[in-house]
């Protein structure tokens, strides 16, 4: 399974951008966790940051071939972005949308997502956790999560 991760703009800045909402977890160390979970589990791992909305249309558009699943926290884009509301239209493949904080706890201008229409899922407020839990929803809606893990984890309640 190819999966691919999309970071907005100023998730760079993680670790040191309003730790009292996002924490202290650098996306680095996010990319780090992400990276393990996807070894772990077979999957082949895209991780991509960009402060620039015509960057993550690109690779929106790229992962119609290169992903089987998407994953994406979109930041600021989330309340603004027509054209990568758009280009996620476009994707075959589920999209999961990732929220450090829970965006419908938070101020009006950052609660509701023009995203979350073309998603399968949205996770939020979770906190860096919430990457995990999007790649464990993609493997396990394609049927991949490794026989390992437990059946409440691979197949959830029946």
């Amino acid at each position: 399974m190819r999966i691919m991760i999309l970071n907005g703009p100023n998730l760079n800045m993680l670790g040191i951008r309003e730790p009292h909402i996002y924490g202290s977890t650098t996306l680095d160390a996010i990319k780090a966790s992400c990276e393990e979970f996807a070894a772990f589990a077979g999957a082949e791992l895209a991780f991509h940051q960009s402060n620039y909305e015509g960057v993550l249309v690109d690779l929106i558009q790229s992962a119609r071939t290169a992903a089987d699943a998407l994953i994406i926290n979109p930041a600021a884009y989330s309340f603004t972005s027509i054209a990568m509301f758009d280009a996620m239209k476009i994707f075959d493949g589920p999209i999961y949308e990732v929220h450090i904080s829970n965006i419908h706890a938070r101020d009006e201008l950052h609660r509701h997502s023009k995203l979350s229409a073309a998603v399968k899922g949205v996770i939020a407020g979770l906190g860096p956790y919430g990457y995990i839990v999007a790649m464990q929803a993609a493997l396990q809606a394609a049927g991949q999560l490794p026989a390992s893990l437990p059946t409440a984890i691979r197949v959830g309640p029946k």
